[in-house]
């Protein structure tokens, strides 16, 4: 599968439309299964507000994971995201509710390379907090 987005229809600056991505309780837990991350900060209420946090926050590395998919989705094929980086920067707290946590995803292409490679840049905010910094992809198109 090749990239369905082309290099030649993207230019720096240009943005890609933010898309929300809702988490439930229930994605934690099967995020946990899948990754055989278990912390309890991820699914146990009352053990999170023990430790000090306002609930349940979901997993970095499933906040993270979202981003991936934000840059999959785009480019129309997964395998043209040749790198990919963040840091995490704040929480994604999910209440016990039938809605959850909303994470809110754009990008911008920041960088147009030689080599039909693009960079993006990602913004990814839960409510009013930044809970990825310093998000890029680095995605071969055709």
């Amino acid at each position: 599968m090749a990239a369905t987005v082309k290099y030649d229809d993207v230019e720096t600056g240009q943005e890609i439309p933010a898309v929300e991505y809702q988490v439930r309780r229930v994605d934690l837990v099967r995020y946990a299964g899948a990754s055989g991350d278990f912390n309890p900060i991820h699914w146990n209420e009352r053990y999170a507000k023990a430790v000090g946090l306002p609930d349940v926050i979901a997993h970095g590395m499933y906040t993270m994971a979202q981003g991936g998919r934000f840059v999959t989705d785009w480019a129309g094929d997964p395998g043209a995201v040749v790198e990919y980086g963040v840091r995490f920067s704040s929480m994604v707290v999910v209440p016990d509710d039938d809605n959850g946590a909303t994470i809110r995803i754009s990008g911008v292409v920041e960088e147009k390379r030689e080599d039909k490679r693009v960079v993006v840049a990602l913004t990814a905010k839960s409510g009013d907090s930044r809970v990825l910094s310093k998000a890029r992809a680095v995605v071969q198109l055709s």
